[in-house]
């Protein structure tokens, strides 16, 4: 079953091409970046951000379920992922597993009580269940609060790759976002992401051809909370730090800004979009507080100008499946 819009092409070997040809020409780029001088830190950031995107991006883009809780998914992970390693002293590829499980069992939980609703009630019940979890982390003695977590040893992944090396560090963060994107992409591309799309255009013939939406879209936010988990654990290597801005829910209005500026249901959308975002922040500092006040400015013509944003306004124009 193909469900279509008429901002979405059928999944074809042409479409099947353009993505596959799209991702190896950001592979490539992103491969070479260490050697272009860029500042490592800010790739290294943005990418942790564009599989955040892309997770969150699965789960609305692709299953039409908005959440403004996502950035529970991010610092679930990374606070377990920190008090892993700094605590238990356990190996990097240990830290990312137990933290990426954590945000899988918190998406079990939490999916479990959210899915019952649809619409703007699944998004306030999502977004109340991560203000839960901010000030439960608020008071837990393990996350030190307002502290956060600081100090955060890297170590070596497997015994082998020092991730105190910032060209070591950035080729694994790079092979996890990899891995990441091409779950995601896997998944809108097979008979499990069809369905999706098909609940996401018209949930009762869904139901009545005899699919339990209920349980796909439970799924899909579960698999949408482990990768997010996944980019939080990720990001702990990177800040070396796990804190309380990356539970609060203006983390999850950033996912949710960073989707809708590449463009809401594209592969590569949420990726462009973290990319821009991150770059307003990290180069637009020196405007202080008036950094929130251009992005608004800026997600405002986006708006205007790029009805489907970035990617998917150019995905339009040629008649390309991005």
């Amino acid at each position: 079953m193909t469900a279509m819009t008429d901002d979405t092409l059928p999944v074809t070997p042409r479409t099947l091409r353009d993505e596959m040809i799209a991702f190896g020409i950001m592979t490539a780029l992103l491969l070479v970046v260490p050697l272009t001088g860029v500042y490592p830190f800010f790739v290294m950031q943005a990418l942790c951000f564009a599989l955040l995107a892309c997770a969150f991006n699965l789960l609305i883009g692709y299953g039409g379920l908005l959440s403004f809780g996502h950035a529970m998914f991010l610092g679930t992970a990374g606070y377990i992922t920190a008090h892993a390693l700094k605590v238990w002293g356990f190996t990097p590829e240990l830290g990312i597993l137990i933290g990426t499980a954590g945000a899988a069992g918190l998406g079990v939980i939490t999916g479990l009580v959210a899915i019952r609703r649809q619409g703007i009630y699944f998004a306030m019940i999502t977004l109340a269940l991560s203000q839960l979890l901010y000030f439960i982390y608020l008071q837990t003695p393990f996350t030190h609060g307002e502290d956060g977590i600081q100090g955060i040893p890297q170590g070596y992944l497997f015994g082998l790759f020092n991730l105190a090396n910032p060209t070591v560090l950035y080729y694994v963060i790079l092979a996890g976002f990899l891995f990441g994107f091409l779950v995601i992409f896997r998944t809108i591309n097979s008979p499990f992401g069809e369905v999706l799309k098909s609940i996401r255009e018209n949930e009762q013939r869904a139901i009545s051809l005899g699919y339990k939406t209920d349980q796909y879209k439970l799924l899909a936010y579960i698999l949408s909370g482990t990768l997010a988990g996944f980019a939080g654990s990720l990001k702990v290597f990177v800040a070396q730090n796990a804190s309380l801005t990356d539970v609060h829910w203006t983390m999850s209005g950033e996912i949710v800004l960073m989707t809708l500026v590449g463009g809401l249901g594209t592969v590569f959308g949420p990726v462009v979009g973290a990319f821009v975002i991150i770059a307003m922040q990290q180069y637009l500092a020196g405007f202080g507080q008036w950094v929130t006040v251009i992005q608004g400015a800026i997600f405002v013509v986006c708006v205007l100008t790029f009805r489907r944003g970035v990617i998917g306004e150019i995905a339009h124009y040629f008649r390309r499946s991005l």
